[in-house]
């Protein structure tokens, strides 16, 4: 063996890592974490898209999505603020779903078991790489673990989704998927500043990436002191038996821990023995003892069942002259109302006394929200019955019939205000709550300042309701609407005539084809609702809130638009005759094919609107912006637009025939012969081309040529 030329002694060893090509070791690096994520990728996208096949070709017998499924899509949902939706699927799509989700797991999970046990993922072994730690041990399932779940991918896709959520970015995935892009980047960039070239996983972990060919970390000696004599530092050289023994030395006898508890057991069997009988004693008893105290809990459940079976059928027996009132209170507070709400709502349906009527009414609003699906198909079947008794039926009968309808109206809207913090998504569609004035009782629904978000009140019957300031429509605890969490009202064909609905948030809410004749909807936030075929004719919208409504083959004629905000809204094909709108706002709206006969649009802002094939004939749209707008062939027949801005429009095909740009006052009572007036410069002609438009008068060319339009009639600018 050879020993140190220097009499100075024994030097202490430092560890280096040697660094041949780094440039080299990143781009493998970057390539085997390339493959590692295709490799989890592909373990998804593989199962997902024979899945989605089988949803595209096999969907015969549909199934609900499995719970694993329903409660991942939830979860996602709430997460990224994604909307959600029950779904029915193929069974093997289910199936193969289901593997999109347990495979990734399982691939991801195989891959840090071998990093820890050998160092080496499956692509890293392709690339030629090697992860220990300083030691030279492989890292364990621990380190593998912080360096890949928690160092890798956990630090910087969390931060990339606090600064998502709490910049204001969210529900946009695509910004989320850069800024996860942008972290993993920064993540892994940290390398380059590392004088062993670690990313910030590394550090984390304690671990670092090698050539799989070097092996260990090399070992040398600290610089030695200076040889007397010779003036050279006297350094120790290793030769290959000194690499061998502090190998031997350096290196642990075994990477994995000595299983303790087994060696234990070894040397204490009979505590062993012992500990494992008193293990399955314990075991076996409590199997026991759970047994029975199941089985004490069903019997004790089936005795109150029969109990209220049997309380349940005394009081239908006691339904004399002087115990039916008793009798009906009683019921509507058993423990388990389903059956008892069941005869209720049959006793209603028969009873022709209309104080035992409101008792039944009563004993159904005592059960709260569960009740509301009974008193739905009680009051669904009482319109049936009215609706047949309007073609036969005495008097009486048909005041009875209203009277039970009176009472079931009654019932539901006292739910919806005493239980209305518990009321959600409920289905009260095709129910009657107008209002009812026939008889000496009437009723009129009012549900005032309430949250009635998530309701669905299709093809129901609300006429004459009062619903002031009412919440139809909720985004959620996330605060983002078209998320998993939404709370929207369906108003799909309900018939809301001469209902008070101002300062209603009708934001998001669906109502195609519903009935807004005569209601009362000023200073509502109707943004974003889908009203297609809705008729809000006579409505009163005063500074109501349509941005991005779609309105489209809609009738407001004769409504009240004074000041509101139409802002890209879709009014395709809408019927708006002899509105009123003035300052109403239509910016960037599309109202092609629109019908605007006799309106008022004063000062109304059509500015970037695009009203092609509109018909504006007899409107007055003095001062109004019509500014960028295209009007190609709109009709302006008899239109007033005095003092309108019409510059950057375009006009082709426009008809102007009886169209007035500027307004003529004679200047004595009985003057004949009118003129335009001196001197007056209306810039919101300048510029304007009606080359293209159709049936100009010579008064119309004139004052156009004045105020500095252009057409071809007009005479050049003398010089």
């Amino acid at each position: 063996m050879a020993s140190p030329s220097a009499t100075t002694g024994f030097r202490p060893l430092k560890l280096v890592f040697q660094r041949p090509n780094t440039l080299q070791i990143m781009a493998r690096r970057c390539g085997a974490w390339a493959a590692e994520v295709s490799l989890i990728a592909a373990s998804a996208l593989i199962p997902f898209s024979i899945g989605a096949y089988a949803q595209l070709h096999l969907l015969k017998e549909p199934v609900p999505l499995n719970p694993l499924l329903a409660r991942t899509q939830e979860t996602l949902g709430k997460t990224f603020a994604t909307p959600t939706q029950s779904i029915k699927v193929a069974p093997l799509a289910n199936l193969f779903w289901t593997g999109a989700l347990i495979m990734p797991i399982a691939v991801a999970g195989w891959q840090i078991y071998l990093l820890g046990k050998t160092g080496k993922t499956l692509p890293k072994r392709w690339f030629g790489l090697q992860v220990i730690t300083a030691s030279g041990a492989y890292p364990g399932w621990q380190r593998a673990l912080k360096r890949e779940v928690v160092g890798r991918w956990g630090l910087p896709l969390s931060t990339a989704y606090a600064l998502w959520r709490c910049s204001g970015s969210a529900p946009n995935l695509a910004i989320f998927l850069g800024l996860g892009g942008v972290m993993l980047l920064a993540e892994t960039a940290i390398a380059c500043f590392d004088p062993h070239r670690r990313a910030l996983h590394d550090r984390l972990a304690g671990t670092f990436v090698l050539d799989a060919d070097e092996g260990v970390p090399r070992f040398k000696q600290f610089d030695a002191p200076k040889a007397e004599g010779n003036g050279k530092a006297d350094i120790w050289q290793k030769t290959d038996e000194d690499e061998a023994i502090a190998a031997l030395v350096l290196t642990p006898e075994s990477r994995w821990p000595r299983p303790a508890l087994w060696y234990w057991m070894r040397r204490h069997p009979g505590l062993t023995l012992l500990i494992t009988g008193l293990a399955a004693m314990t075991a076996v008893l409590a199997t026991f003892v759970g047994t029975q105290v199941y089985i004490q809990t069903q019997i004790n459940w089936r005795q109150v069942q029969q109990q209220n079976r049997e309380a349940l059928l005394t009081l239908a027996n006691q339904f004399t002259v002087n115990k039916q009132l008793g009798a009906i209170l009683a019921l509507g507070n058993l423990a388990h109302p389903d059956a008892a709400l069941q005869l209720l709502a049959d006793l209603l349906s028969l009873e022709t006394d209309a104080q035992l009527m409101q008792a039944l009414g009563q004993a159904m609003v005592s059960n709260g929200p569960k009740a509301l699906p009974y008193l739905q198909r009680l009051n669904q079947s009482l319109n049936n019955d009215l609706e047949s008794l309007r073609y036969g039926g005495d008097k009486e009968e048909r005041l009875v019939v209203r009277e039970r309808q009176r009472v079931s109206q009654r019932a539901i809207a006292k739910i919806l205000t005493l239980y209305n913090e518990q009321i959600r998504n409920v289905d009260l569609s095709r129910v009657n709550l107008a209002q009812n004035r026939s008889g000496s009782r009437q009723f009129t629904l009012v549900l005032d300042y309430l949250d009635l978000s998530g309701i669905k009140f299709r093809s129901s019957i609300l006429t004459n309701a009062s619903l002031r300031e009412v919440c139809f429509s909720s985004p959620g605890e996330d605060g983002f609407f078209g998320t998993f969490d939404d709370a929207i009202a369906d108003l799909s064909g309900a018939d809301l005539k001469q209902s008070n609905l101002s300062g209603a948030f009708l934001s998001h809410v669906i109502m195609n084809r519903a009935n807004f004749i005569g209601a009362n909807l000023t200073k509502a936030n109707l943004s974003h609702v889908r009203a297609s075929g809705a008729n809000f004719s006579s409505t009163q919208l005063m500074q109501a809130n349509l941005h991005q409504a779609i309105l489209n083959n809609a009738s407001l004629t004769g409504a009240d638009l004074q000041q509101a905000n139409f802002s890209n809204a879709n009014l395709q094909a809408a019927r708006l005759a002899q509105v009123k709108a003035s300052g109403a706002s239509f910016q960037s709206a599309n109202l092609t094919k629109s019908e605007w006969q006799k309106a008022d649009l004063s000062g109304a802002d059509f500015s970037g609107s695009n009203l092609q094939n509109a018909d504006l004939s007899s409107s007055r749209l003095v001062g109004a912006n019509l500014s960028n707008a295209n009007l190609e062939k709109v009709n302006f027949r008899n239109a007033n637009l005095s003092s309108a801005d019409l510059r950057g429009s375009k006009l082709a095909g426009a008809d102007f025939q009886g169209a007035i740009f500027v307004t003529i006052k004679p200047t004595k009572p009985n003057q004949f012969i009118q003129t335009f007036p001196v001197n007056t410069i209306s810039i919101g002609l300048q510029g304007v081309d009606f080359t293209l438009a159709k049936n100009l008068n010579v008064k119309q060319i004139t004052y156009i040529c004045e105020q500095g339009g252009l057409h071809p009639k007009c005479l050049p600018p003398e010089r």
